[in-house]
């Protein structure tokens, strides 16, 4: 799963140079703001992917023509496996399942912290006292580096140890003392960047090591729904976050209350998981 979300950080390590590039060479040209060009200009790979995808990817592991059939009967053999030991089968089972809803407030409470780092790093890098879009955009690929050393090395630990709690616990802990770090900071480069570094890893960390906990249940047509459900409801922190960060903002002036507000969201994640969440997550 770590593998799979490292394309979390890597656009990361690589779009922050590239975008403040685009924002300040290409700002004023045809007419357009620096940042109308880094809309059109990155959402270019997204739409050539969709293109791609659509011919690339196939339903059915009977489908694929990119692996060979040895890989079919192992693929087949262990959703089989999968399938005989989950417990939430069917959609409406997901829906009437009280460790689903845990799981969507917990995620809830992840991704406040993702969104926050995602939408605000250039804000507090920019606060700290670096105002040249490009030096910030450099200075961005040190967060996200980290990252992805962080989330590889400690998905490898929870496989091994198997203490899937554990591994979420102790990265959203460690983003909830980072965004603390980020509006304790002021204008100082150092702490700011400390903050940011761990906030960073901690939240891009958390979430593969989260989404071990659904998968270990869910199965079936429960698997799709149940996913999808957590998916979405979680990621209404995407509009909440942001909005309470700029309302907050404009009220004080400082984005210091919104982060605070941010940090506790991730300490009740982590506490909700340590308090509700078992060991080996099945409903009597």
């Amino acid at each position: 799963m770590a593998v799979l979300m490292a394309g979390n950080p890597v656009p990361g390590i690589i779009g922050g140079p590239v975008s403040g590039f685009i924002m300040h060479t290409l700002g004023g040209l045809a007419g357009h703001a620096g940042w109308q060009w880094l809309f059109i200009i990155e959402a270019m790979p997204a739409v050539i992917l969709g293109v791609v995808i659509w011919f690339f990817l196939d339903d059915r592991v009977a489908d694929a023509t990119w692996i060979n059939e040895d890989e079919k009967r192992l693929i087949a053999r262990e959703i089989s496996e999968d399938t005989a030991v989950s417990t939430h089968g069917s959609v409406k089972a997901v829906f009437t399942s009280g460790h689903v809803w845990l799981l969507c407030l917990i995620l809830f409470g992840i991704v406040m912290g993702s969104y926050t780092i995602g939408f605000w790093q250039p804000t507090i890098i920019n606060g700290s006292g670096v105002s040249h879009p490009f030096i910030i955009g450099l200075l961005t690929i040190i967060p996200y580096t980290v990252a992805l050393v962080s989330m590889i090395l400690v998905g490898r630990n929870a496989d091994r140890t198997r203490q899937r709690k554990l591994h979420v616990i102790v990265p959203v802990l460690v983003t909830a003392c980072g965004v603390s770090l980020c509006a304790f900071s002021g204008a100082s480069l150092i702490p700011a960047m400390t903050g940011l570094t761990l906030a960073t890893a901690g939240v891009i960390t958390a979430l593969p090591m989260f989404w071990a906990l659904p998968t270990s249940f869910l199965s079936g047509a429960g698997a799709a729904a149940g996913i999808a459900l957590v998916n979405s409801t979680g990621n209404l922190a995407g509009f909440v976050g942001p909005t309470i960060l700029g309302w907050l903002k404009t009220q004080t002036h400082s984005l210091s209350s919104g982060l605070y507000v941010v940090a506790g969201s991730l300490v009740l994640s982590a506490l909700l998981v340590a308090l509700f969440i078992p060991a080996r997550i099945v409903d009597r």
